[in-house]
């Protein structure tokens, strides 16, 4: 069995808990380890917050907060979560993003709590950047969603 989810958010601080609560109870009720299920959770709050601050056009239109999109897949292996924006995309770094930086640092943060990240402009050159990351999921031995 597999689930997902996908959420369209305003860029306004206040999404960014909404969209974490809403994973964590996902995978809460799903029963994945708590210990997983917070560190992708931290991990989601960092990609959403960059999508809040960096994730639309410089001068939006006249009472437009703009919007941003997160969508989270979760089966028996593991749990990939998207974050897509609107805004102007990653400026290339000339050298890996480290925990030192004065900016990046929640793309460090990422890069350290999931299995694997990506992280690049949106396909199709709509504009925007794109955050995806994944977690090998462990469960809970009473999990619903793990069949035997």
């Amino acid at each position: 069995m597999s689930m997902w989810w996908s959420l369209h958010l305003r860029r306004e601080a206040a999404s960014v808990p909404l969209a974490r609560r809403l994973l964590m109870g996902t995978m809460e009720t799903a029963g994945v380890d708590p210990d997983v299920s917070y560190d992708l959770s931290v991990a989601l709050s960092e990609a959403c917050a960059n999508a809040v601050e960096h994730g639309g056009a410089t001068v939006p239109p006249e009472g437009a907060a703009g919007a941003y999109r997160v969508t989270a897949f979760l089966d028996g292996e593991k749990c990939r979560i998207e974050v897509a924006d609107s805004g102007p995309g990653f400026v290339p770094v000339a050298q890996p993003v480290s925990d030192t930086a004065e900016h990046g640092r929640g793309l460090y943060l990422i890069q350290e709590l999931a299995d694997h990240v990506h992280f690049g402009p949106r396909p199709g050159g709509r504009g925007g950047a794109v955050i995806s990351f994944d977690k090998i999921l462990k469960w809970r031995e009473d999990a619903p969603l793990v069949t035997a």
